[in-house]
């Protein structure tokens, strides 16, 4: 199992002292048996080669670790052979030792989307729900952040941030297999709380506000990147059954509706600071994520329209403060 001693020695930081049933929860999910091919991934990182390099980027759109005149031909390919067992990988780029890792989604497009309006990282502890494989995570570190924790209940996204940290060496970076209903409630102990994906995933959007709210300092920065329809569409979208091909999407509101629910959640100092819609180029199938992606999921006579006939994915940040 990942060793999780150097986050718990510092869950004081984030006024998280008291998360007792932490090590049960991860017990549980990397005991119980839920996950089929668990004992693969966790093979994979108990087997990694013990490469070492001082050549490290995090504030690079592709995170970089080594170059290929680092490892032999040999090494290379075994690597890479091991880093494909952890397919698919969804969120990066990454590249190891010459290895690039061409995953499904730019997430460095949406980082640059979102860096120019927040409040300066450095020294700040920074929390990031919903990050998948952590890329994000590299990028806040990378502009300077204290300490950096990630949550995503899905073991395979945690097993590809341990393998990129690896290499990465002691770097105040954690990603934790927990969703946000399983945080000690009201800890308000970060300055800046990411919640970027994940808002139409939840069956109740509010409560999914307040307990971003719940997370952040008094005065601390939320950011909040969603799906939205135009405000012409109407007030909120309710899928009936899939959309995308996506089962679990429950509401997508419309920009004034998402900006007057938060402020019902009582945020302040609420702006718009990027509206896109999600290209091809963005979103796609590539060799590390051979599955079905953006262009599947569009209807192919107006990709203006999802598969099922509503509006394609547009996406909006919002930035607020905690009151």
């Amino acid at each position: 199992m990942i060793d999780y001693q150097s986050l718990y020695s510092q869950l004081h930081k984030v006024n998280l002292a008291d998360w007792s049933d932490l090590p049960a929860q991860l017990e549980y999910v990397f005991n119980s048996g839920r996950y089929g091919d668990l004992p693969k991934w966790q093979q994979v990182l108990q087997n990694l080669p013990d490469l070492v390099t001082d050549d490290k980027k995090f504030d690079m759109d592709c995170i970089t670790l080594g170059q290929a005149s680092e490892v032999t031909v040999e090494q290379q390919r075994a690597l890479e052979q091991q880093l494909r067992q952890l397919h698919p990988w969804r969120k990066g780029p990454f590249n190891l030792f010459g290895i690039h890792i061409d995953t499904e989604w730019h997430s460095d497009w949406k980082w640059q989307r979102v860096v120019p309006h927040l409040s300066p990282l450095q020294g700040r502890t920074v929390l990031d729900i919903g990050c998948g494989s952590g890329y994000h995570l590299w990028r806040m570190l990378g502009a300077g952040a204290e300490f950096v924790l990630g949550i995503d209940p899905s073991p395979l996204y945690v097993h590809q941030f341990y393998t990129i940290k690896h290499f990465a060496g002691d770097v105040n970076a954690h990603l934790l297999p927990v969703g946000v209903e399983q945080l000690p409630q009201s800890c308000k102990g970060f300055d800046s709380v990411f919640s970027m994906g994940v808002l139409y995933h939840r069956r109740s959007p509010i409560d999914h506000l307040l307990e971003l709210q719940a997370c952040l300092k008094p005065g601390g920065e939320l950011v909040l990147e969603t799906l939205i329809i135009d405000d012409a569409e109407g007030d909120v979208l309710v899928p009936e059954g899939r959309y995308a091909k996506m089962r679990n999407v429950w509401f997508i509101p419309g920009i004034n509706l998402l900006q007057r629910w938060l402020q019902r959640t009582g945020y302040q100092n609420i702006r718009v600071v990027d509206v896109s819609v999600t290209s091809l180029e963005e979103q796609r199938s590539t060799d590390w994520m051979r599955f079905d992606s953006l262009k599947t999921f569009l209807d192919p006579q107006d990709s203006g329209k999802t598969i099922e006939g509503y509006p394609a994915p547009r996406r909006a940040v919002v930035i607020a403060e905690s009151a």
